[in-house]
C-alpha cells in the first residue's frame, strides 16, 4: 500500500480550494433561494470579540477559509499519523467535514440573520455543502488513489 504524501503545502492549498468550494456553493445557493446558508458560513455573531466588530464580508470570507486551512491541517496531521488506504482516508475526511457541519449548524440559534434552527431544507443545504467541501477537501489531501484511476479500470 502506498502511504500517503501530505506536506504543510498541500494542507494549505486543499483548505484554501476547498474551503472557497464551499464558499460559492453556498453563496450561489443564497443567491438564488431565500435561504441564508452562505450568510450562517460567514457568520461571527456568537464569536467573543468579533460579534462587536462590523466585518466586510470578505473579511469574514477569510476568517472562514482561515478555519478551512486549520480543519485541512488537523485532518491532514490526522492521516499522515495512520496507515488508511486512500478510501478509508477520503471517506473519514469527508465524513468527518460533514460532521463538523452538523455541530456548526446550531450557531444559526444564535443570530436572527441565518436560518431558523428547525428549517429542515436549510439544514439539507448546509449539511450538503460541507459534504461537497469534505469530498472536495479529501480529494485534494488524499489524491486519487488507485480506486479512484478510472483509466485503469477501462483497460
Amino acid at each position: 500500500m502506498k502511504k500517503l504524501l501530505i506536506t504543510p503545502a498541500r494542507m494549505l492549498g486543499a483548505g484554501l480550494a476547498a474551503g472557497s468550494l464551499l464558499g460559492v456553493y453556498l453563496k450561489l445557493i443564497e443567491h438564488f433561494t431565500s435561504f441564508n446558508v452562505y450568510t450562517l458560513l460567514l457568520n461571527v455573531d456568537y464569536i467573543p470579540g468579533l460579534k462587536h466588530l462590523e466585518l466586510s464580508e470578505e473579511a469574514e470570507f477569510l476568517l472562514h477559509l482561515a478555519i478551512s486551512v486549520l480543519l485541512s491541517a488537523v485532518l491532514g496531521v490526522i492521516l499522515r499519523k495512520k496507515a488508511w488506504p486512500h478510501g478509508r482516508a477520503f471517506t473519514f475526511v469527508a465524513a468527518a467535514c460533514t460532521g463538523v457541519g452538523l455541530l456548526l449548524y446550531p450557531t444559526t440559534a444564535l443570530s436572527d440573520r441565518t436560518p431558523e434552527l428547525t428549517d429542515p431544507v436549510s439544514l439539507l443545504l448546509w449539511l450538503s455543502g460541507h459534504l461537497l467541501y469534505g469530498a472536495a477537501l479529501g480529494r485534494l489531501l488524499v489524491g486519487a488513489g488507485h480506486a479512484c484511476d478510472w483509466s485503469k479500470q477501462r483497460e
